[in-house]
């Protein structure tokens, strides 16, 4: 079936559910005339090219621009450091097809043994066109639609509020990096608070989202003292033994390999190099093969130099060129992009998690860094920005009712402040557990046979009072012998041959989640063919009684129990007739990965209470956005949804995660062609109605409370905040809404935008359901803060990297039992 064109449908109207009030957003107002304002566009090209990481074209692009003022008649340019160069006005060249300069600069990173030259770069600079912003004027009021020029426009905007600070702060995206305020980590790194800048077109305005944010980078200065930290050790003299343990020496090396350093034992003439390993021998043995003198003598002969640790390896930085570690100093400003252990991850967290007033405090501080007001590029352009943050209409929309069994003491609950909690209250449907066993990934000595029957013992207790029915009270204790999949086997047929019946569970107690984690659900899943519940061994010994209830009740659904869900009034759109909710992601590589490939999950509800999902995955090519095999995951929840209930959903509300901005259409186009084309297979005029509806969660717009009775117990605003005005498209329908309750820092709303409707959903409609929904995630006590479908889709398309073997010789993907493996989302 060929991909259809559609259009991303206009907003129906406002919404007025909910008490209204008012709160502040990280957004501030564009203030310059817009229609008023012309800019010129140019097209630069930098001979030789440089990797844009390097950020060397920005420093061609200013001294280019600082060293040619006449040629440029007094107007300075903005750059956007890879093609784009716009000015306010044309320049004095404008009757040459191209204008071409050389540009001499002096080059950071030169090998070892030359002096610091001056390096060429020519730029060529042409001209493309003229264009006025009356487009965009005309598009922010809803009377125009997103032309080139308002593209142009947005893009051009975007880089004269960057330029200035991007060429004096490290960058990378739309965020830069200063060291004010730095902290230290463990291992020779430290958290660089940074800033995130964007311009957005919103209702009638400009606006320039502003938000907190923060990265590491490797910290300057002696080379020895960062080995020292990612050694643990107190100072260079616990280094007196050298690194003689191999493991040691590897572990450095694999840190500091690429990191780029300047030598310090010729003062006025330090050069930098970049680190490529370590040698295996030390200082005083390393020979240099032209002098046939080791590298502790040369240093001594030629440099006047005593080396204090000839003792340790030196740094190799070009073929035969060897450095002594204490001569050399780490260059500061690297950012530090491996993944970070669990030390470095806490202390991260602390520096990064912050409440809103504070998180609010400091967008507010970076306004100086900033500076805005004296900003020569903005002047030039007339615009002005606003100091103060938006004050935004929203409204706090109702909370649902949610139902236990009705023999609870409070079978119904209307949740207050986002969460609450199973005292007093039974599962709607409690599964029975009677063939099942317990595998300790632990010895006895760590972890004791008593402790894991005090925990089981603690276990029946909170199952019993959360209508769970346990069968077997005392199954097998296991111990992992070393081979995971084996361990599990064992567990499996002891669970088996003790209850004479098929394995329900295995009951897994870890040490940590790390490798163990995946590797137990690949072989569970995709092996065995068992559910498992993994438990940390510090929370089996605490037996903390919410973590034992959070514990139920993933394990009431793995076995087919239903914990609760709304009353039909709340979710009114799937119980009139028969709907299916459906949610759909991609989980891509790493960036850098791209030889992995990415992992699709589609999600489907199978009931009038939307409390019980299958899933459908598939492999693709990597950081592949739109879904290529949608249409045969669309017909498979369909098929098993009439195998459910002889009948074929007659509404489809689908919810598509992560998708960016600029490929909204090319998504809707294929993937709505592809829901509809699996419609059609099934029965040709099978043709239900859908809404094909974007979410977002990972972006940078945050609410502030203004007053304190719309507060929540960690100072966010309260769940069920939603904001449609103000901050949002000039005419397309979308909202922000922010469902769950805070637990720490600053809460982030997640965004909808509706693409395609054919069921007609009013903005109340839409929001309420989505809000609503949000109470009904199985694995917690809590409203959470995406829709259900799509959160299970993420779970599902996150389990399925453990599933699949990639071959990196052949390129090939191995997809081992998906279908069967998660015929529930637990």
């Amino acid at each position: 079936m060929s991909k259809e064109t559609f259009q991303i449908m206009k907003r129906p109207g406002f919404g007025n559910k909910g008490v209204p009030i008012k709160i502040q957003t990280n957004f501030f107002e564009v203030t310059n005339k817009i229609p008023k304002m012309k800019i010129t566009h140019y097209d630069v090209t930098i001979f030789p090219e440089v990797p844009p990481r390097l950020n060397i074209n920005r420093k061609v692009f200013n001294h280019f621009s600082e060293e040619n003022q006449v040629d440029l008649g007094g107007v300075k340019p903005v750059f956007d450091g890879i093609k784009n160069m716009f000015t306010h006005k044309p320049l004095p060249f404008k009757d040459r097809s191209f204008y071409v300069k050389n540009v001499e600069l002096e080059e950071d990173n030169m090998p070892m043994g030359s002096k610091r030259p001056f390096r060429r770069f020519t730029i060529r600079i042409r001209k493309t066109r003229d264009f006025f912003m009356e487009d965009l004027f005309r598009f922010l009021h809803a009377k125009g639609k997103m032309t080139w020029n308002c593209k142009m426009a947005i893009t051009a905007m975007g880089v004269i509020i960057s330029h200035e600070i991007f060429t004096n702060h490290p960058t990378i995206r739309n965020l830069f990096y200063t060291s004010q305020g730095a902290i230290p980590l463990f291992g020779g790194i430290e958290a660089w608070p940074g800033y995130y800048q964007l311009v957005r077109p919103t209702m009638g305005k400009m606006m320039i989202n502003i938000d907190s944010s923060a990265t590491t980078f490797y910290e300057g200065g002696p080379l020895i003292q960062m080995i020292v930290k990612i050694l643990g050790l107190r100072s260079p003299n616990d280094l007196r033994k050298g690194l003689s343990d191999s493991k040691d020496r590897r572990k450095v090396e694999k840190i500091i390999k690429n990191l780029r350093i300047s030598d310090n034992h010729i003062p006025e003439n330090r050069r930098n190099f970049k680190i490529e390993k370590l040698t295996r021998s030390s200082a005083s043995d390393t020979t240099i093969n032209r002098n046939k003198i080791d590298v502790e003598t040369y240093f001594q002969k030629k440099y006047k130099k005593r080396l204090l640790y000839p003792f340790l390896p030196c740094v190799v930085v070009g073929k035969n060129y060897y450095l002594p570690i204490e001569v050399c100093d780490v260059i500061p400003g690297q950012q530090h992009i491996r993944k970070l252990n669990e030390i470095q991850t806490a202390d991260m967290i602390k520096f990064t998690c912050q409440p809103p007033s504070a998180r609010a405090n400091k967008i507010l501080a970076s306004l100086n860094i900033l500076d805005y007001q004296n900003n020569e590029y903005l002047k030039q352009f007339g615009m002005e920005i606003s100091n103060d943050m938006t004050v935004v209409n929203a409204r706090i929309l109702p909370t649902p009712i949610i139902q236990y069994h009705q023999t609870s003491k409070e079978n119904r609950i209307e949740p207050k402040g986002g969460e609450w909690n199973l005292r007093d209250k039974r599962v709607a449907t409690g599964a029975t557990l009677g063939s099942w066993s317990v595998l300790a990934f632990l010895n006895e000595k760590e972890l004791p046979d008593n402790i894991i029957i005090a925990f089981l013992r603690k276990f029946f207790i909170t199952c019993q009072d959360t209508g769970m029915n346990i069968l077997n009270r005392f199954p097998p204790i296991c111990r992992e012998n070393g081979n995971t999949e084996e361990s599990l086997r064992k567990a499996w047929l002891r669970a088996g041959n003790n209850a004479k019946v098929k394995p329900q569970l295995i009951l897994c107690i870890l040490p940590h989640r790390s490798v163990l984690y995946g590797e137990i659900k690949r072989v569970s899943d995709t092996v065995i063919g068992v559910a498992t519940q993994c438990v940390l061994s510090k929370k089996a010994k605490t037996l903390k009684k919410q973590y034992l209830a959070n514990i139920c009740l993933k394990i009431n659904v793995k076995l087919g129990g239903e914990n609760s869900f709304l009353i039909p009034e709340h979710i009114q759109f799937v119980a009139d007739e028969p709907t299916i909710l459906m949610g759909a992601d991609i989980t891509h590589p790493s960036l850098g990965g791209y030889i992995s490939p990415s992992y699709a999950a589609l999600c489907g509800s199978m009931n009038a209470r939307a409390s019980r999902y299958v899933a459908s995955l598939r492999v693709q090519t990597g950081h592949t956005e739109i879904i290529k095999d949608l249409k045969d995951m669309v017909k498979e929840l369909l098929k098993t949804f009439y195998q459910t209930h002889r009948l074929k959903p007659k509404k489809i509300l689908f919810y598509r995660n992560g998708v960016s901005k600029s490929r909204y259409i090319d998504v809707l186009g294929s993937e709505l062609t592809a829901i509809k084309g699996a419609c059609k297979s099934l029965e040709t005029n099978y043709e239900p109605t859908i809404t094909f509806v974007l979410v977002k969660k990972r972006r940078h717009t945050r609410f502030f409370p203004m007053e304190s009775k719309y507060t929540d117990r960690t100072g966010n605003c309260l769940p069920g905040t939603v904001v449609e005005t103000d901050i949002t498209h000039p005419f397309e329908f979308d909202f922000y809404l922010l469902s769950h309750a805070g637990i720490t820092g600053t809460s982030r709303p997640t965004h909808y935008q509706v693409l395609y409707d054919e069921n007609g959903f009013d903005a109340d409609g839409l929001q309420t359901l989505s809000y609503n929904l949000c109470h009904t995630y199985a694995r917690c006590t809590r409203a959470v803060s995406l829709v259900p479908p799509v959160y299970y889709a993420h779970l599902a398309a996150t389990r399925a990297k453990f599933y699949s073997s990639y071959d990196f010789d052949t390129g090939e993907t191995t997809f081992e039992a998906v279908k069967e493996a998660l015929r529930k989302v637990n």
